[in-house]
C-alpha cells in the first residue's frame, strides 16, 4: 500500500509564493484531469471502494487530526454550530465512507448522450456529457466536504482542488493523504485531489483568480465565506445558497403531520443549511398551539410576532420577532414564528426573505400545494415533508457538493450530473458546408 504521498507541504513543492504554487497545482490537477477523463467506470469505482477502505482503516488518524481541529475551535471560542459541522465520530466517518461507496454504485455520467440525431445531410451529431476539468472548491469547517467532493470529483472524471479552511486544518490534512494514497494505490492520478490549505487565506484568493487555469469555483459555507468568492472570483463561480428556509403550515395541515414535520425540519440537526429557521402559521390552522408547544420544548428560542405570541404555552420564554429575525439564518436552535391569513401572504413573505434555497408546506389542501409549488421559486419545495431531505445522500446523488441556488445548469443538490458539462461530437463523411 503507497503511503505519505502528501507528506511535502506545498511550500516546499510550489514555492512560497501563494500565485505561483496555485498555478502549479493547477496545472498538474490539469494533467491529472486528463489522465482522468480516460478512465473507464471500472478504474474509477476501485478508487472510490479503496477511499472508502482506507478512510475506515486510518479512522484513528482521522480522530486524532479532528481531535486537535476541535480544540483549537474550542479555544477560540468557536460557535456550537461550526464546532458540530466539525466534528467527526466512528458514526460519521463510516458515513463517509458508505457515501464513496454509494457512488461507486451510481451509474458514471461520463460519455452519457444527452441527444444525438442524423441530420438530413447525413451528419451524425451527439450531444456527450464529459467532465468539467479542474473544479476548486473553497468551504469552512466541513470535513465531510473534502469526502464528498475527492469522491465527486473522482467519479465524474474531474479534478479537485481543495480550500477547507484553518479550522478543519488537520482534518482536512489527513483526510487528503488518505485519500492520495487510495488513488497512487488503484494507480489513477493522485492530483486529482489536492489542497491549498497550506498557502492559507492566500490560497484560497489565488485559486480564485486562477481564471483559465480552473474551470468552475464552488464556494460552501456560511453567507460571509459565499458572497466573498461570488464577489472576488474572477474564475466562473457557481454560487452555493445559505438556507433561509421556510416551513408553513396550512389551514388544512393535520395537527399531528405539521408538528412532526416542524420539528424535524427545525431541530434534527440545526447546524445544516437545510434546517428550517422561519415558521409560518396559517391564522386558522389548528396545528399552530401544538406546534409551538413541540418546539418550545424542545428547546427552540423562539423569535415571534403578535399573533404567534397568543399560540405560546403559558410562561413560555419568547422574544418579540424583528425584522432582522425573518432575514436570519441562525444555524442553531432559534426560529422565527409569524402568522398569515393566506397562502398568498405566506408566498409573499417567502418571497421576500427568502434565500432559494428550500421551502416547505403542510397541507391536506391540493390547490394549495399546487400554487406553493409552482409560485415558491426556490432550488427544492418539500410539500408534507421535513426540509431536512434536501441533501444529495437522501435524494440519492450518493453525496453531494453543495446545494445551487442559483437558476444555472447546476440548481439544489449537486451530484455527479453537475459536475459535468457537455461537449458537441459532430461525425461526417468528408462533409463540407455550401
Amino acid at each position: 500500500m503507497a503511503e505519505n504521498t502528501s507528506i511535502l507541504t506545498a511550500q516546499q513543492t510550489f514555492g512560497e509564493d501563494p500565485v505561483a504554487g496555485v498555478g502549479l497545482m493547477a496545472d498538474d490537477a490539469r494533467q491529472a484531469a486528463r489522465g482522468l477523463a480516460r478512465a473507464p467506470r471500472a478504474w474509477k469505482d476501485r478508487a472510490l471502494l479503496l477511499m472508502a477502505r482506507r478512510i475506515e482503516e486510518r479512522q484513528d488518524v482521522v480522530l486524532e487530526a479532528n481531535g486537535k481541529d476541535l480544540e483549537r475551535g474550542r479555544q477560540n471560542d468557536t460557535s456550537p454550530a461550526l464546532l458540530d459541522r466539525l466534528k467527526l465520530d466512528p458514526a460519521r466517518i463510516k458515513g463517509l465512507a458508505d457515501s464513496l461507496r454509494e457512488l461507486a454504485a451510481l451509474p458514471d455520467p461520463v460519455g452519457t448522450i444527452v441527444r444525438g440525431q442524423t441530420l438530413s445531410n447525413g451528419l451524425r451529431m451527439r450531444q456527450m456529457r464529459v467532465p468539467m476539468g479542474v473544479v476548486g472548491v473553497i468551504y469552512e469547517a466541513r470535513p465531510n466536504v473534502t469526502v464528498d467532493i475527492a469522491g465527486i470529483a473522482v467519479k465524474s472524471g474531474n479534478a479537485a482542488m481543495l480550500r477547507g479552511g484553518s479550522a478543519a486544518l488537520e482534518s482536512n490534512r489527513a483526510l487528503v493523504g488518505i485519500l492520495r494514497d487510495a488513488l497512487a494505490d488503484a494507480k489513477l492520478p493522485v492530483d486529482c485531489v489536492q489542497t491549498v490549505d497550506d498557502y492559507g487565506r492566500d490560497g484560497a484568493n489565488a485559486l480564485m483568480g486562477a481564471r483559465g487555469k480552473v474551470d468552475v469555483l464552488i464556494p460552501r459555507g456560511g453567507r460571509g465565506l459565499i458572497q466573498s468568492v461570488v464577489k472576488n472570483a474572477t474564475v466562473p463561480v457557481i454560487e452555493t445558497g445559505e438556507g433561509n428556509v421556510h416551513v408553513f403550515i396550512d389551514e388544512s395541515a393535520t395537527p399531528e403531520m405539521a408538528e412532526k414535520i416542524a420539528l424535524n425540519s427545525k431541530t434534527h440537526r440545526t447546524s445544516t443549511c437545510n434546517s428550517a429557521e422561519t415558521l409560518l402559521l396559517h391564522s386558522k390552522s389548528e396545528a399552530g398551539q401544538r406546534v409551538l408547544a413541540a418546539l418550545d420544548k424542545a428547546g427552540v428560542k423562539l423569535h415571534v410576532d403578535e399573533r404567534a405570541a397568543e399560540l405560546l404555552p403559558p410562561g413560555s420564554e419568547h422574544f418579540q420577532a424583528t425584522e432582522e429575525d425573518w432575514e436570519t439564518e441562525y444555524l442553531g436552535m432559534d426560529m422565527a414564528v409569524k402568522v398569515v391569513d393566506s397562502v398568498g401572504e405566506a408566498l409573499a413573505h417567502i418571497a421576500k426573505y427568502s434565500t432559494g434555497h428550500t421551502e416547505a408546506i403542510v397541507t391536506n389542501d391540493l390547490a394549495n400545494s399546487e400554487r406553493f409549488v409552482a409560485e415558491v421559486e426556490s432550488a427544492a419545495v418539500m410539500v408534507n415533508a421535513s426540509t431536512r431531505f434536501t441533501d444529495g445522500g437522501q435524494l440519492g446523488l450518493g453525496a453531494e457538493i453543495g446545494i445551487s441556488t442559483q437558476k444555472m445548469h447546476a440548481r439544489g443538490p449537486m451530484g455527479l450530473e453537475e459536475l459535468t458539462t457537455t461537449k458537441w461530437v459532430v461525425q461526417g463523411d468528408g462533409h463540407v458546408r455550401s
